[in-house]
């Protein structure tokens, strides 16, 4: 049989083409998927952007801006934001005898005390002298604050004159560079007013002395400057509050007892409520219905009685900062919400056949929890997480703000309220801006917590 012997040439080259399917992206893991969802939900984005935003406030603030949050500037006290801050120098105080009327002849008495002013008004004093009263036995002199011309109170009754001749007075007391309203009403034998009063607007200019100005370190000496000129008395870009304290300086102190607070007990009791719950979860039965029944004990115990036990306990006494019973408080008490949901997906992923099959191969509980239970849990522990700051944050503006939490001087947004809500009619920049950040602040975690509930959820991930 001849042998068949082939070569190369005959054979032909055959080309086929095959479909060949490729991956539309690449593998993601569960936190790059969660990433990605966050980045598309804008609210959320833009609120992480301001929870870091508030961290930096809180953290670099102080160290950019270093004025001390409990130092007083007499000179601006409850300025508002971008006020005049310029100070006219002038020669120091001199005291003054007042004016007598020239005569007292009933030709040329009045019928009202028409003001006029001594001298041009300043933060040092405001001299007034006025032509005397037809029939006036003494004057009564008043300072508001708002024009009397519509009816009402006349204002502060600053002082009374009992000599009929005697037409001036003198007003020193805590004088600001704004308007005054100052009324002069006669007086009869008895002491009673007369009907009729004259008002005059008063527009105060805000002065220093060159010593005064060597001493706040305005100028190097006193030698410096000369009467006449104008000096700017220091920045305080959010105002002042009713002690000359800057507002600035203070908001950014203050944020760091709030958000210490707002975090560090969300922290620990998210913390104690995972072991809690996990533990409960776990082990099921008799063992979860009793630790269970214990959380429901827990969440039914008063609040504010326990904040106002843990104070007595701690030694904490009226007018003192509480901050430590307040952590105690949410710590021991806050837990039990975080633990409910925790158990919950416990038993849930104690199901799994993944965790049978651990349990063959001698897992122990330990390891079955913290390796494969807990970190399949971590998406809802962040979205609890994110949701409980703000809510202690707003635990711990209201009890400062009922006078249970933090205690003046020392400043947090809630004892910062407090303060400003006594001033709120006539300079409300003192309560608007720590109101503001509170709000800012519950507002941003909770819209960064809507946003990881979304992101975090399984069955929500991309499949394209």
């Amino acid at each position: 049989m001849a042998e068949l012997r082939l070569d190369a040439s005959a054979f032909e080259p055959v080309t086929s083409t095959r479909d060949v399917q490729s991956l539309t992206r690449p593998s993601l893991s569960y936190w790059q998927d969660a990433w990605i969802r966050l980045k598309s939900n804008g609210r959320a984005l833009f609120s992480l952007y301001i929870v870091i935003g508030l961290l930096l406030f809180t953290v670099v603030g102080p160290l950019l801006w270093r004025m001390d949050p409990s130092a007083q500037d007499l000179d601006q006290v409850s300025q508002p934001p971008l006020a005049n801050r310029g100070a006219r120098v002038v020669l120091p105080y001199q005291p003054w005898d007042g004016l007598e009327a020239r005569a007292t002849s009933s030709s040329s008495q009045t019928a009202t005390a028409r003001i006029e002013l001594a001298q041009p008004p300043t933060s040092q004093s405001v001299r007034l002298t006025w032509d005397p009263v037809l029939g006036a036995n003494g004057y009564r002199i008043y300072r508001n604050i708002y024009d009397t011309d519509g009816g009402g109170a006349l204002g502060l009754p600053l002082g009374e004159v009992f000599q009929p001749d005697l037409v001036s007075f003198e007003d020193r007391l805590d004088l600001r560079a704004r308007t005054y309203y100052y009324t002069v009403v006669a007086l009869d034998e008895f002491g009673g007013e007369f009907s009729d009063h004259t008002t005059i607007a008063v527009e105060v200019e805000r002065v220093i002395t060159a010593a005064q100005a060597a001493e706040r370190g305005l100028v190097a000496s006193a030698a410096d400057v000369a009467p006449g000129d104008m000096l700017l008395l220091p920045l305080h870009p959010l105002g002042t509050d009713y002690l000359g304290r800057d507002m600035l300086a203070r908001l950014m102190h203050g944020a760091q007892v709030s958000l210490f607070i707002g975090i560090v007990a969300p922290a620990l009791y998210v913390l104690l409520g995972i072991l809690y719950g996990s533990t409960a979860g776990f082990l099921a039965g008799r063992v979860d219905q009793l630790l269970m029944r214990f959380a429901d004990f827990v969440v039914a115990l008063p609040f504010l009685l326990f904040m106002i036990l843990f104070k007595i306990a701690f030694g904490i006494g009226p007018g003192e900062s509480g901050i430590l019973p307040m952590l105690v408080a949410l710590v021991l008490l806050s837990w039990p919400a975080t633990a409910r949901l925790v158990r919950g997906q416990i038993l849930q992923i104690r199901e799994e056949g993944y965790i049978s099959a651990s349990r063959l191969l001698g897992a122990r509980t330990g390891y079955l929890i913290l390796r494969h239970m807990i970190p399949n849990t971590m998406g809802v522990i962040l979205v609890t997480l994110t949701f409980a700051v703000p809510g202690a944050i707003f635990t711990e503006a209201f009890l400062s703000f009922i006078g249970m939490g933090v205690a003046p001087p020392t400043p947090s947004w809630g004892s910062m309220c407090n303060e400003g809500i006594k001033t709120m009619l006539t300079h409300p920049h003192e309560l608007i801006f720590p109101a503001l950040f509170i709000s800012i602040t519950v507002l941003a975690f909770n819209l960064l917590g809507d946003g990881l509930r979304d992101a975090l959820d399984a069955r929500m991930r991309s499949r394209e």
